[in-house]
């Protein structure tokens, strides 16, 4: 029974590895719909951006979608024989929702000026989300610091 799990999930792996070499070697030597000037140098415009766009926001879906399915799993696994353990647990869980909410909060939908760019991805939902993803990333580097400082005291006092 187990290897058939594993048998799956490595299908899966392989399947979506694959998918995404095709589409990053698409991106990367598909050609240019053209050139943009920004400030006197010609960049060209990636062809198949609007792919490689897609795949990053599939792969995020999954992601997000994968991950609540097994906190969601061990929460309930969990709550049968130590229900104080999984109850901490969702409350971590909580909190980083929360830290979730606050950024998107944070967060402007303002239009973000971007040289060359003339559609509608950089306004609104997406501009927030986007400000959101920066401090969320800003937020979660300074806690890792913060724990990893805090750790190393820990361990030199235990000494």
């Amino acid at each position: 029974m187990n290897t058939r799990y594993q048998l799956i999930s490595q299908i899966v792996l392989w399947v979506l590895m694959i998918i995404g070499i095709i589409v990053s070697v698409m991106f990367y030597v598909g050609g240019s719909e053209g050139s943009l000037e920004v400030a006197g140098d010609f960049l060209d415009i990636p062809k198949y951006s609007d792919m490689m766009l897609g795949w990053n926001y599939f792969l995020l879906g999954l992601v997000c979608c994968v991950t609540i399915v097994f906190v969601l799993v061990k929460f309930f696994k969990m709550f049968a024989s130590e229900p104080k353990r999984a109850i901490a647990n969702l409350v971590i869980v909580l909190c980083f929702a929360g830290l979730c909410i606050l950024c998107w909060a944070l967060g402007s939908p303002a239009e973000v000026k971007i040289i060359g760019y003339e559609g509608t991805d950089n306004v609104g939902t997406m501009a927030q989300l986007s400000d959101a993803c920066l401090y969320m990333t800003y937020i979660l580097i300074v806690a890792t610091v913060i724990v990893l400082a805090c750790g190393r005291i820990y361990t030199r006092m235990l000494k």
